[in-house]
């Protein structure tokens, strides 16, 4: 029993500090932060086994893991309103073509980062972004006042052919 509640505890512990690390820190791991990570797996083995290197033990551990991994993606598909808190929620960084900074800043992202993922997507300049979004999982989205036009004319002529 001993095992599954020191799973329980390191499991919220991660998530905590996943949660904490942000968005766009998950999204771009270098060498040395998966080094880290991997690292962290092993020291979460041993502070959840402890002493026991049992077959016993380690099934407990990962099963309990694994259990409160599977609720937490049940309960962010079934109750909506618990999605933000589980996954994070995306925000938006840039808004008619202006860099929303005070976004940026919260969620720890340079404005070069933001210059670069768009350069990434064939963006050229950020003013011709209409909204640019940094997704819960550290991506960037952007839709350009181009890609707009280009789906409100698409939707216009699907208005007409019906």
């Amino acid at each position: 029993m001993e095992i599954v509640i020191r799973a329980t505890i390191i499991y919220f512990l991660m998530w905590l500090l996943i949660r904490a690390m942000g968005k766009r820190e998950l999204a771009q791991l270098g060498v040395f932060e998966l080094v880290l990570l991997v690292t962290i797996g092993d020291l979460v083995q041993q502070g959840v086994t402890q002493e026991d290197f049992s077959m016993t033990g380690a099934l407990l551990a990962i099963g309990t893991l694994a259990f409160w991994i599977v609720l937490s993606s049940y309960v962010g598909f079934r109750f909506a309103r618990t999605r933000g808190v589980i996954e994070g929620h995306p925000v938006i960084v840039v808004h008619d073509g202006r860099v929303q900074r005070e976004a940026l800043r919260i969620e720890r992202v340079t404005v070069d980062e933001l210059a670069d993922a768009a350069r990434e997507q064939g963006i050229p300049d950020i003013r011709i972004v209409r909204y640019g979004v940094l997704e819960a999982d550290g991506k960037f989205s952007f839709l350009t006042f181009e890609d707009e036009e280009r789906r409100r004319r698409l939707s216009g002529q699907e208005r007409e052919t019906t």
